[in-house]
């Protein structure tokens, strides 16, 4: 009888109604330089980010969600087009100078969604191609309001070798503070704030995307004053509670307009922290390194997800996925088609709602860094994770970088493959390579086929058969 009920129940509901229900708002909002530890829900320490922990709450905590690449530019080319960014000729952080930016061939989350009418937005940090042909709303968002690269990337950069431009604002498609100055930095996270606010408000009556990539906590770290030392324990801890401010204010907004059942929302960070920094930087927790490795403490971020009665409340899983799988993921939920080029990134919802006897669709996850170098590679169930001769970064044991200025890092050469079970070992410290000779031919010989496909300039082979040319300026 209850069943008869809800079917008529769902008959009578209007078509638009209907409709809606295959249609999920999308919010994704994506930190900068946030480390793995930088929440309360994943070990923050000295400060609380309860409205984070609100969609841990109301959603679920993902422990093991990774990026494709530590780093700026690279890491957010994965996210947006479901491709290891190397693919698409994305390396790294894009300068002031750079003349590259996505091919207008990709197709990125917002254009998946423009498929099914979505209203799209992108708030905050871009990163992708400063100019023109390059911009958000030449890529499929209906608007833009942010900087263009990373806010370090100014005339004041303690570390500039040479002097940076002066830092623009941009609104659409035109510039609307030629000279972002450390007053306006101050208030960065309250305009990108009113902005996704203001952009649900003026949509809640549509499906709409919102893309909310925050400045913070990339150094240099600003704060508003209503929140300059509330925390009492730093910048940083400052910082962490203005930007859960902002997710509440987001998250708010959802409620007060009906539309948290139909929301789709996705909390994570580009990257891992930059140690360097020391006292600005955040933490990695119990993982190893942070940005700019292939280490976990670099690619391994905090990961959460809530929609009311799609992905179960208040669990946690440790399954593996990556932010490539987040494009063909929505993909397969509003009905919307792929690109017809090979992507790297693969529909992982049951994952996302599942159990864990539910199995990750890839055999393997690669690591890639630097000039396209492949530095690591994985197994599609996160067990396994093979480090391949390459050099890296690491602070070691140096002294904690004080007031904004970084520290030195010291340059790490692995000479051998280093295997780790990642299952008892979430640190990397215990290389068993020796003791499972079997898996680490097989994660060779995955390294291989992903070396064909993509190539890897550490074995003199800068590009593979797959990679294709990024957008270039003329």
């Amino acid at each position: 009888m209850r069943l008869l009920s809800s079917l008529l129940s769902l008959l009578l509901l209007p078509a638009a109604a209907l409709a809606d229900t295959a249609k999920p708002n999308v919010v994704v909002i994506f930190m900068d330089d946030m480390g793995y530890a930088d929440v309360s829900c994943f070990g923050a320490q000295g400060y609380e980010t309860p409205n984070i922990d609100r969609l841990a709450k109301e959603g679920r905590k993902f422990t093991n969600f990774h990026v494709a690449q530590a780093v700026c530019s690279a890491s957010r080319t994965a996210l947006l087009t479901g491709c290891y960014p190397n693919r698409i000729g994305i390396h790294g952080a894009l300068g002031p100078q750079s003349k590259i930016g996505i091919h207008t061939d990709e197709m990125t989350l917002a254009e998946v969604a423009k498929q099914k009418g979505y209203a799209t937005a992108a708030v905050g940090k871009w990163h992708l191609g400063h100019l023109p042909p390059f911009l958000p709303t030449k890529h499929g968002f209906d608007e833009y309001y942010g900087l263009p690269y990373s806010n370090d990337m100014w005339p004041y950069h303690p570390e500039a070798k040479k002097a940076f431009p002066v830092l623009p604002m941009v609104e659409n498609d035109k510039i609307v503070d030629a000279d972002v100055t450390a007053e306006d930095q101050t208030h960065l996270t309250t305009d990108y704030t009113a902005k996704a606010v203001s952009f649900i408000e003026r949509s809640k009556d549509k499906p709409f995307l919102l893309y909310l990539a925050h400045s913070m906590v990339h150094v240099p770290l600003f704060v508003s004053d209503k929140f300059k030392g509330k925390s009492g324990k730093g910048l940083f801890a400052d910082v962490m509670m203005e930007v859960d401010w902002s997710v509440g204010q987001v998250l708010d907004t959802l409620d007060k307009n009906g539309l948290t059942e139909n929301t789709w929302v996705i909390f994570s960070s580009d990257n891992g922290p930059w140690l360097s920094y020391g006292e600005h930087a955040g933490s990695s927790g119990p993982l190893r390194e942070g940005k700019g490795t292939a280490w976990e403490g670099g690619t391994r971020v905090t990961g959460l997800m809530r929609w009311p009665g799609q992905i179960p409340a208040n669990t946690t899983s440790d399954a593996m996925m990556m932010t490539i799988d987040i494009l063909p993921t929505l993909a397969g939920r509003i009905g919307a088609e792929l690109p017809k080029h090979p992507i790297d990134g693969k529909d992982v919802w049951p994952l996302i709602v599942g159990g864990p006897e539910v199995k990750n669709p890839h055999d393997c996850y690669a690591f890639y860094y630097e000039q396209n170098q492949l530095q690591a590679i994985s197994t599609g169930d996160g067990q396994w994770k093979l480090h391949l001769p390459h050099q890296y970064r690491s602070m070691g044991e140096q002294p904690k970088a004080t007031g904004g200025m970084p520290g030195k890092y010291k340059q790490v050469k692995i000479s051998e493959l280093e295997l780790y079970d990642l299952y008892t070992d979430i640190s990397e410290s215990k290389n068993v390579a020796a003791q499972n000779t079997e898996i680490v031919s097989q994660l060779q010989a995955k390294a291989k086929a992903v070396r064909a496909e993509l190539g890897d300039s550490l074995m003199k082979l800068p590009k593979g058969s797959g990679t294709r040319e990024p957008g270039r300026a003329e």
